[in-house]
C-alpha cells in the first residue's frame, strides 16, 4: 500500500505542476517541448531541500526513505504509464478554461511570512508539505540579474509558491490599465446606454396587479398606540421637542433679487447699492445741439485726465435709432460698476434730524447782559497825527493821550477839553498812568527815551506825594546795569515847567512802557533780535534799573505785570511766558496758535489772559484751564490793534484796522468747574479809515462802563 500510496501522490504532485505550469506560465511553449521539463522542475520543487532541512519527526524519515526506494524501483513502469496518458491529459486540459487561483497550495489567506522559519511554503491537496525551492541568489546576483535579463522588469515572485512569474504583455496592458484607473475589460463600455426597467412611457398592463391589502385602507392600531404615547410623554415634559436648526447647508441665497424693503429692515447696518444715475440729454442718440460738442470743447476732453472728465464719452447726433452703434466701453463700464459694488466701502451716515438752531449755544440775550457802551458820545479832537497809544488816570477824570504829532495832550474825560498839551519831541508810541491813586504820573515812551510827567492834575496832596517819590533818590547807588545802559536823569528849565520830571535813557527804541500795580516799578520793551537787551524793568524809587533776562526767546513784543502775584507776562511772536519774579523761574508758556501776537491784557483776576494778534484773531486763556486757548475769536476782519478788559465790569474789548471796537461780555465763575461766559454784545464804530488803518489802542474807563478808542484819523472817542 505504501508504494501505491507514493505513486499516486508522486502523480498528483505531477498533475498539480502541469496544471500550475498552464495557469502560470506565460510563455507558452508546446506542451511537448515542456514535458520533461515539467517533470524536472516539478520533482525538484518537491523534493527540494529533503538534504538540506531535517523533518518533523523520525516516522516521516522512515516513510520519506521508504517512498524513496520504491521509486527506484517502478522508473521504467511510470515512464510507459506517462506515455500512455499523455494523450488523455492533452484532452483533456487543451481547452481547460478555468480562470481560478493556483489552489495547489491549501493553506488559505494567510500572509506567508508565517512560513519565513520552515522549509515548507504549505501543504498541497493531500496534506504533503510544498518545500521552498532552492534560492541562492543574493543582492550581487539579483543585480546581475536586473542588469541582464530582459525580462526582469516584467517578473513577478509569487510568494503562495515562492517561484518568479513572467508576465504577459496581455498581463502588463491590464496592470496599466488598472493602475490608470480604467477597467480591466478592454471592450467594456461604461458609457453603454441604462436600460430603463420602468420607462416614462404609461403601459397598458401593469407590472403587478395585486390589489391591494385590507390594513392600506385602516389606520394602524400600533402606530396610533405609538403616537398617543410621545404625546403623553410631550405634555408631561418628559420629552422636549426638538428644535430644527438650519445650518444653512446646501442653500444659496440670490444677493441680488428684488431688494424687499420690509426684509432688509431687519439688518440694522444694510447700505442698499448706490443706483446709477438716469441717462441724460447728453446719452440721447439725436441731442440737442447745445449738448453737442464744440471743437474746442473736444480738443480740451481729450487733452483732460481721464478721471477727470465730466463726460466718459463725446455726445454724438445720429438720424434714427438703427444707426446708432454698439458701445464701445460697455464692458469696461459694467467692469467698473461691479468694483464699485464690492470694493468701494459704503458708510451709514448716522443724520439725525436736528433742529439748527438747537446747534447754537444758548447765549443769553445782550440786553441781559447790560451795562456795556453803546453810542459814541464823545470825540477829543486836537492832535495832527496817528494817536498811538491813550491812558486813562486811575480816578477816571483825566485822559492822556500820545501822538505821532510829537505831543502829549491831557484831557478832561467828561467834557472833551484838553487841558494840558506837552511838546515831547518824538513820535510817541506809548502812554501809562501809573495805577497808584495816591500819585499823579504818567510815563511815556517815545524814540529810545522814557520820561516821567507830573502833569499836576489833582489836589495838592496828590501833587507832593508824587514830587516825594521823584526827589526820594537814594545817593550812592549805581544803576543795576555795570555797562550804563540805562541812564537815568532829572529834566531842567522849561521841560520842568512842562511837567517834565525824570528821563530814562535806553540803549534802543522803546515800544512800550507798562506799570506794576502798586506804582513804583514801570516796565520797558525794546524789540530787537539780535541782543538779550529787549525788557527792563526800573524802580522808580531807588532809580535802578535792570535786564530781568540773560536772554530773550523770540523778539518781544509787549509785556504785563500780573494785577496781584509776583508774575511777569512776556509776549513773543507767538506764545506768552509766564515768569515768576521771586523763584525767577519761567511758570508756564501759553500757545497762541497766532502768526504774530500785537497786544495783550490780564484779567483783573489775574487767571485770565488775552491776546490780539495782526492775523486777526482774538485769544482768551484760563490759565488754570490748560495752555493753549480756551476761546478764539474771529469777529474782525483786520489785524487786531489792542485789547483791554474792565476793571470792575465783566467786559473786555478789542480793537482793529478794520474801524472797528467790539465789546464782549466776559464772565469769569468763581466755581473752577464752571467755563468762563464770553458773549459778544456790541460792534462800535467811531473812526474812519486812514493809510489802511483803523483804531490803534483801546482802554476802558476804572469805574464807568465806558470804553475809549484812539484812530489813525488823530481823534479819539468816547463810547458810553
Amino acid at each position: 500500500m505504501k508504494k501505491a500510496g507514493g505513486k499516486t501522490a508522486l502523480k498528483r504532485s505531477k498533475e498539480g505542476d502541469e496544471e500550475q505550469n498552464q495557469i502560470f506560465n506565460f510563455n507558452r511553449k508546446p506542451a511537448d517541448e515542456d514535458k520533461d521539463d515539467d517533470l524536472s522542475d516539478s520533482e525538484d520543487s518537491v523534493y527540494s531541500g529533503l538534504e538540506d532541512s531535517g523533518s518533523d519527526s523520525e516516522e516521516e524519515e522512515g516513510s520519506d526513505e521508504e517512498e524513496g526506494s520504491d521509486d527506484d524501483d517502478d522508473k521504467m513502469k511510470e515512464k510507459k504509464e506517462g506515455e500512455v496518458s499523455e494523450e488523455k491529459k492533452k484532452d483533456e486540459y487543451e481547452h481547460d478554461s478555468s480562470d481560478e487561483e493556483d489552489i495547489r497550495n491549501t493553506v488559505g489567506n494567510i500572509p506567508m511570512e508565517w512560513y519565513k522559519d520552515f522549509p515548507h511554503i504549505g501543504y498541497n491537496l493531500d496534506g504533503k508539505k510544498i518545500y521552498k525551492p532552492i534560492r541562492n541568489k543574493d543582492e550581487l546576483d539579483d543585480f546581475l540579474d536586473k542588469m541582464e535579463n530582459p525580462e526582469y522588469w516584467r517578473t513577478v515572485h509569487d510568494k503562495q509558491t515562492g517561484s518568479d512569474i513572467v508576465l504577459s504583455d496581455d498581463q502588463v496592458e491590464l496592470v496599466n490599465r488598472l493602475q490608470r484607473g480604467q477597467f480591466g475589460d478592454v471592450n467594456f463600455n461604461e458609457y453603454e446606454p441604462m436600460v430603463e426597467f420602468f420607462s416614462s412611457d404609461v403601459m397598458i398592463h401593469p407590472v403587478t396587479n395585486r390589489p391591494a391589502d385590507k390594513r392600506s385602507f385602516i389606520p394602524s392600531l400600533t402606530e396610533k398606540e405609538k403616537v398617543s404615547k410621545l404625546v403623553h410623554a410631550i405634555k408631561m415634559g418628559w420629552i422636549k421637542p426638538r428644535r430644527v436648526e438650519d445650518d444653512g447647508r446646501g442653500r444659496y441665497y440670490n444677493l441680488w433679487a428684488s431688494e424687499d424693503s420690509s426684509i432688509l429692515a431687519r439688518h440694522k447696518m444694510h447700505l442698499p447699492a448706490p443706483k446709477i444715475p438716469l441717462p441724460g440729454h447728453h446719452e440721447s442718440y439725436n441731442p440737442p445741439p447745445e449738448y453737442l460738442f464744440t471743437d474746442e470743447e473736444r480738443a480740451l476732453w481729450e487733452q483732460q485726465d481721464p478721471a477727470d472728465r465730466k463726460l466718459p464719452f463725446v455726445p454724438r447726433k445720429y438720424s434714427s435709432l438703427r444707426q446708432v452703434p454698439a458701445f464701445s466701453q460697455f464692458i469696461h463700464e459694467r467692469f467698473e460698476r461691479c468694483l464699485d459694488l464690492y470694493l468701494c466701502p459704503r458708510q451709514r451716515k448716522m443724520r439725525v434730524n436736528v433742529n439748527p438752531e438747537d446747534l447754537i449755544p444758548q447765549l443769553p440775550k445782550p440786553k441781559d447782559l447790560q451795562p456795556f457802551p453803546t453810542t459814541r458820545s464823545l470825540v477829543y479832537r486836537g492832535h495832527s497825527g496817528l494817536v498811538r497809544s491813550i491812558s486813562v488816570s486811575p480816578s477816571g477824570q483825566w485822559l492822556a493821550s500820545g501822538s505821532d504829532d510829537g505831543s502829549v495832550r491831557f484831557w478832561e474825560v467828561c467834557s472833551s477839553r484838553c487841558m494840558k498839551t506837552v511838546q515831547v519831541g518824538g513820535a510817541v508810541k506809548s502812554v501809562a498812568w501809573n495805577p497808584n491813586p495816591s500819585v499823579c504820573l504818567l510815563a511815556v515812551a517815545l524814540d529810545s527815551v522814557v520820561l516821567i510827567l507830573s502833569p499836576s492834575l489833582a489836589d495838592k496832596q496828590v501833587i507832593l506825594s508824587s514830587e516825594r517819590l521823584l526827589s526820594a533818590q537814594q545817593e550812592g547807588e549805581e544803576p543795576a546795569e555795570g555797562n550804563g545802559s540805562v541812564v537815568w536823569s532829572e529834566a531842567e528849565g522849561e521841560e520842568l515847567n512842562q511837567g517834565l520830571r525824570l528821563k530814562i535813557q535806553h540803549p534802543k527804541a522803546v515800544h512800550q512802557v507798562v506799570w506794576h500795580a502798586k506804582g513804583d516799578y514801570l516796565a520797558s520793551v525794546m524789540p530787537d533780535n539780535t541782543s538779550h537787551l529787549q525788557v527792563y524793568i526800573h524802580q522808580l524809587s531807588r532809580r535802578r534799573s535792570q535786564n530781568p533776562f540773560s536772554r530773550n526767546k523770540g523778539l518781544v513784543q509787549c509785556v504785563s505785570f500780573h494785577p496781584i502775584r509776583p508774575y511777569f507776562f512776556v509776549a513773543t511772536q507767538r506764545s506768552i511766558r509766564i515768569y515768576n519774579l521771586v523763584k525767577q523761574e519761567m511758570t508756564k508758556k501759553l500757545q497762541t496758535n497766532s502768526k504774530w501776537i500785537s497786544s495783550m491784557a490780564v484779567h483783573p483776576g489775574g487767571d485770565h489772559v488775552i491776546c490780539g494778534s495782526y492775523d486777526c484773531k482774538l485769544s482768551w486763556f484760563d490759565l488754570d484751564l490748560s495752555t493753549k486757548p480756551y476761546k478764539m475769536l474771529r469777529h474782525h476782519k483786520k489785524a487786531v490793534r489792542g485789547v483791554a478788559y474792565h476793571r470792575l465790569y465783566p467786559l473786555f474789548a478789542s480793537a482793529s484796522d478794520d474801524g472797528s471796537v467790539i465789546v464782549c461780555h466776559g464772565t469769569v465763575y468763581n466755581d473752577l468747574l464752571q467755563n468762563p461766559l464770553i458773549v459778544p454784545v456790541k460792534v462800535l464804530r467811531g473812526h474812519v479809515m486812514t493809510h489802511d488803518l483803523g483804531v490803534l489802542d483801546v482802554t476802558f474807563h476804572p469805574t464807568q462802563p465806558w470804553v475809549f478808542s484812539s484812530g489813525a484819523d488823530a481823534t479819539i472817542c468816547l463810547f458810553t
